[in-house]
């Protein structure tokens, strides 16, 4: 029964979400208020149907309800609780709901929070997020349902894949969907502009705290997996620009460079249409990246489903958003007049730069994701383009991002000159390039990876805080210190993402450089010597585990004789699904990792062990984790939740009519 209500309450959202994209609508173009009120209650009764239907769907899960053919195909009585949870968005069918109820949750919050929005503009919003829920609406129930019956139901599931069998694998979807999805937001913000006739400061507000909720979100999602990635594997890596990682960081790029060109409307009302093409294309990567994971058409590690008509149904969603909203761009291009000017040297040129190297980056990314793919289709040839392509073509521009971070920062708006902005920062820039060329030295020369990643660190993290400390003006130091306690939750949320960007661009940086690797094959009571520490195999024995087999290793780390460590990697068997994986036991430190995988066993009885040595490994997720900070210092500006109304308010009394 509890079933039997989940579907319909799905049925039921997708028409409330029918009547949300067309009584909205229609009133705002008639100017009818009633009818452009029904937004906010549709929004939020859509948003209660689809939370009851994914309520149903997991209660299925829990209770191990093997009548449904999704349950069976992705659960197990034995597997632990986290997994049966997890199990919900852990297959397509199940995560497409989860990806229509953050639809309905951001078009929820957006009727709820969106009090200061002009009423033509809000109704607007919400029917265009409406609209995208009904095409998903259409994907998962003709394509995708979850609430397929079986008529003869099985004792027992098929498990879930046992990679997604990890808490980082648990968490890390619904992270990544808030993001990719609340992307759709700044497309719905973007597109009832268009249609409105209006992008103004006021609008470049509004969609910036969208952007940036989403932004925050992928940082954290691509942050836990790009973990899973590094402990689960096996493979010694954090990142592989797998296709499903690059579906990922391709609408990450382009949601930052949507963030700093959406501060250039606010501030001088320029860069509009490249703002609402950022807005677009930002979501539209996030549909192509579904496009990518459940069509088909490339192999990862991770991908969801081998469908091809599912994979047209969701190139079909993505013509008809993306063609219709550029459409509507290329036919709007004369209301989208930029009111501001400014000097080659200023901050919008700044941020004119930060935006480009960001977009093609992106592009880059985007190129050799497909570019497999498109020669298969036109030259009839199977090609890979793998991580040594990636790292040349998009490191130099991250670089440059990098490089220009603290000077585009530092520049007035307007006009500036690079001599006085510099002023500040050459002391900055003497010490990063110091710190590099100390580094190497250190290392005798070599390659240039480390040295050069730690002073574009150390240049970008400096920068950070000297622009921070330039805001507090002038005068003694604890009127600047109260002064820089007071400053506004953007200037706090921008500095402490710019530092930890800089700590992850370290962290790669100094990881690649001096990462080693040793294979070899371990005796039972052998020590063997890596890069100055000594690992010991001491034991090898079967364990079993809830819902797998494990051949579990006990593994001594020592240095300079003391032993430091005692892992034990695994290598575990899910009967059920017949797959293996690996543990690889991980000594966590400030300045490396001691990581250690065992192998299979040998004809002369020992075992296959790989020994890496990682400096720096987790300052990559402290850097991810620094920027989630610096996200929600940001959304805490108080001037998100007033300015609007603020400008509402002030309007009447300058004797210009409110809109």
């Amino acid at each position: 029964m509890i079933v039997e209500l989940g579907h319909f309450a799905l049925v039921l959202a997708a028409l409330v979400a029918i009547v949300q994209m067309i009584v909205p609508m229609i009133g705002a173009s008639r100017q009818w208020s009633g009818w452009m009120a029904a937004a906010v209650p549709a929004a939020t009764i859509q948003f209660l149907l689809v939370s009851a239907s994914f309520a149903a769907l997991t209660y299925a899960f829990v209770v191990s309800d093997f009548s449904l053919r999704l349950v069976v195909m992705n659960s197990h009585t034995a597997k632990p609780m986290l997994y049966k949870i997890s199990g919900v968005w852990g297959n397509h069918e199940g995560s497409m709901l989860l990806w229509v109820l953050i639809l309905a949750l951001f078009g929820a919050c957006a009727a709820w929070f969106g009090g200061n929005l002009k009423p033509s503009l809000k109704a607007r919003v919400l029917a265009v997020q409406a609209s995208i829920s009904v095409a998903f609406y259409a994907f998962i129930l003709f394509t995708s349902n979850p609430f397929l019956r079986l008529a003869t139901p099985p004792m027992n599931g098929e498990d879930l894949n046992p990679l997604l069998q990890d808490p980082g694998l648990a968490f890390h979807p619904p992270f990544l969907y808030l993001g990719y999805v609340g992307l759709s937001m700044a497309f719905s913000f973007a597109v009832a502009a268009l249609i409105e006739g209006k992008v103004d400061a006021a609008w470049g507000r509004w969609v910036r705290p969208w952007t940036l909720a989403a932004w925050l979100f992928l940082t954290i999602g691509i942050g836990l997996g790009s973990w899973w990635a590094y402990y689960e594997l096996g493979w010694g890596g954090f990142w592989f620009w797998d296709p499903v990682e690059n579906a990922s960081f391709m609408p990450w790029l382009l949601a930052a460079a949507l963030l700093h060109s959406a501060i250039v409307v606010e501030k001088r009302e320029a860069l509009k249409s490249w703002t609402i093409l950022l807005a677009i294309m930002a979501f539209g990567f996030s549909l192509i990246g579904t496009f990518l994971v459940r069509s088909g058409v490339i192999t990862s590690v991770h991908a969801f489903a081998n469908d091809p008509e599912r994979g047209v149904f969701i190139l079909l969603i993505l013509a008809v958003f993306m063609g219709g909203a550029l459409t509507l761009f290329a036919a709007r291009a004369n209301v989208m007049q930029a009111k501001g000017v400014f000097a080659m040297v200023s901050r919008e040129s700044a941020l004119v730069a930060n935006n480009v190297l960001l977009a093609v980056s992106a592009f880059v990314v985007f190129v050799g994701t497909v570019w497999p793919l498109f020669a298969e289709l036109a030259f009839d040839r199977k090609l890979s383009v793998g991580a040594p392509f990636f790292n040349a073509a998009f490191t130099p521009f991250m670089v440059a991002l990098t490089a220009i971070l603290p000077i585009g920062a530092m520049l007035p708006w307007k006009r500036g000159t690079l001599a006085r902005t510099m002023q500040p920062l050459w002391g900055v820039l003497a010490l990063s390039v110091a710190f590099g060329a100390l580094v190497w030295v250190m290392q005798t020369g070599g390659a240039m990876l480390a040295p050069v990643g730690l002073a574009l660190a150390t240049w970008v993290t400096l920068g950070a805080l000297v622009d921070l400390w330039s805001r507090t003006g002038r005068g003694d130091i604890s009127s600047r210190l109260r002064r820089l306690r007071n400053l506004p939750g953007a200037d706090w949320g921008k500095t402490t993402a710019h530092i930890g960007l800089a700590v992850t661009v370290f962290g790669i940086s100094g990881l690649m450089a001096w990462e080693s690797e040793d294979i070899r094959v371990a005796r039972i009571g052998e020590r063997f010597e890596h890069a100055g520490y000594e690992v010991e195999l001491r034991d090898v024995r079967d364990v079993q585990g809830p819902n797998y087999v494990s051949t579990m290793a006990t593994m001594a780390v020592y240095r300079d004789g003391d032993e430091i460590a005692v892992l034990h990697p695994e290598k575990r068997v899910y009967p059920v699904a017949g797959m293996p994986t690996s543990e690889a036991g991980i000594d966590n430190g400030f300045l490396r990792d001691v990581y250690l995988v065992i192998g299979d066993a040998q004809a002369d009885g020992g075992y296959a062990v790989r020994t890496y040595i990682r400096p720096f490994a987790n300052w990559i997720w402290a850097g991810c984790i620094i920027m989630g900070i610096g996200g929600v210092f940001s959304l805490t500006d108080r001037r998100y939740r007033i300015a609007a109304g603020a400008r509402k308010r002030r309007a009447p009394a300058a004797g210009v009519p409110a809109e």
